[in-house]
């Protein structure tokens, strides 16, 4: 190959621009709607193909949406390429001890809401974030292609691709999974907890109304949450120890449907299957830091929450805001967007924002996943407590609901 040719395939493999975001999920995707209006040209890098971020198939996960967590899809753009019959209300929340129908309560009409948060499925989510930023200008979309190295560079980096060819940004932004690769590449290390439990989820039709009561059950052995979904429908979510999971998966549909309506106490009638199970590991991560050398993290990659609290997304989207706030604000005032003060800002209000949920997040689950007369004591203590102590009380509903916009 001549020197002419070398060159010009050089160019034809490399591309430049201004941020790169690393995972097409409804993260990365939606980080991208956040940068619409600022003009910088971006890249956004997906292992998948472009068919299943198009159109993704239903996954069994539900998320929980903060009153926050809402707004920001609103601003996005992206709630409005939701059905409106697609999001279901919580209005209140019922949290269960064991054995003993004595329950914490919370509800929203006490903080003058009409609900303490919003359900929707996961891969509805997905498509929405993907539909409103698709043949968007200034987006280059690259599906099918993974990072193989992140090269740094005074003022840009580099990212290579396992087809060949590099991109390289002012910015790398990593949203690939709680198990990112980028973040590796990076040298961000990362703590990790595993659970050793596997959770369960599947959509089930029932008898009885759930008046859009979401309940937490923490039974000896077993975690189910029944989250209330529009009609008499709920998604379940059943955690347990992993080496059991295979046998409730495997477990004939009938007999799946009178474990769990045994389980409930025949609180919603008889509950019947309406899809496939699905199963995931459960474990929690916390990147020891969130920004590197003109790179940050977002998403599961930030911070991968066990699902009790259900702020996994929604702390998605507050870096989302957090990150492309601070982008904006430098580009008023023609500031690199790539440099270490700003993304140390970005670290330190998410970290603020994050890390106390994580923590509480994770000492719950220890707590009523400890099956020891000490800790079952404690369990149905905190429970009361919670109950009765209106300020604490009080304090969890606003941890819940994030009614207040995070910066």
């Amino acid at each position: 190959m001549n020197r002419q040719n070398a060159s010009s395939k050089i160019a034809k493999d490399h591309a430049d621009y201004d941020i790169a975001i690393i995972g097409g999920g409804p993260v990365g995707l939606a980080f991208a709607a956040a940068l619409k209006d600022s003009g910088l040209k971006l890249c956004l890098i997906e292992k998948q193909a472009e068919a299943p971020l198009a159109r993704p198939d239903y996954d069994g996960r539900d998320i929980a949406l903060t009153h926050s967590a809402l707004k920001i899809l609103q601003d996005l753009g992206i709630a409005a390429h939701i059905p409106a019959k697609e999001i279901s209300p919580i209005r209140q929340a019922s949290v269960m001890n064991g054995t003993s129908f004595y329950a914490l309560n919370f509800d929203s009409r006490d903080e003058g809401q009409e609900a303490l948060g919003y359900l929707v499925s996961n891969h509805l989510v997905r498509k929405a974030a993907y539909d409103t930023v698709k043949g968007r200008r200034g987006l280059d979309l690259r599906t099918g292609v993974e990072v193989t190295g992140i090269e740094t560079g005074e003022a840009r980096n580099t990212v290579h691709l396992s087809k060949g060819g590099t991109v390289a940004a002012s910015l790398v932004v990593a949203a690939d999974s709680r198990f990112s690769t980028s973040r590796r590449m990076m040298g961000i290390p990362v703590g990790m907890r595993d659970f050793g439990r596997t959770v369960i989820v599947a959509r089930m039709k029932h008898e009885k109304p759930h008046d859009q009561i979401a309940y937490e059950c923490f039974h000896y052995g077993r975690t189910l949450a029944v989250l209330p979904l529009n009609g008499n429908v709920c998604s379940v979510v059943v955690t347990l120890p992993s080496d059991q999971a295979a046998g409730l998966l495997a477990m004939p549909m009938e007999e799946f449907n009178r474990d769990l309506t045994e389980r409930f106490g025949e609180k919603l009638g008889a509950m019947k299957l309406m899809t496939e199970r699905h199963s995931y590991p459960l474990v929690a991560t916390y990147a020891d830091r969130f920004v590197g050398h003109r790179f940050a993290l977002l998403g599961d990659a930030a911070v991968g929450m066990h699902p009790v609290t259900a702020h996994g997304y929604n702390f998605g989207l507050y870096g989302i805001r957090a990150l492309s706030g601070k982008i904006h604000e430098a580009l008023s005032v023609g500031l690199d967007i790539g440099s270490p003060v700003l993304l140390e800002r970005f670290n330190k209000t998410h970290r603020k924002t994050t890390l106390p949920i994580y923590l509480g997040t994770n000492a719950i689950v220890s707590l009523y996943t400890d099956e020891r007369p000490a800790a079952k004591r404690a369990r149905s203590a905190g429970l009361r407590l919670g109950n009765f102590a209106k300020p604490f009380k009080r304090m969890i509903t606003r941890q819940l609901t994030q009614t207040e916009m995070v910066a």
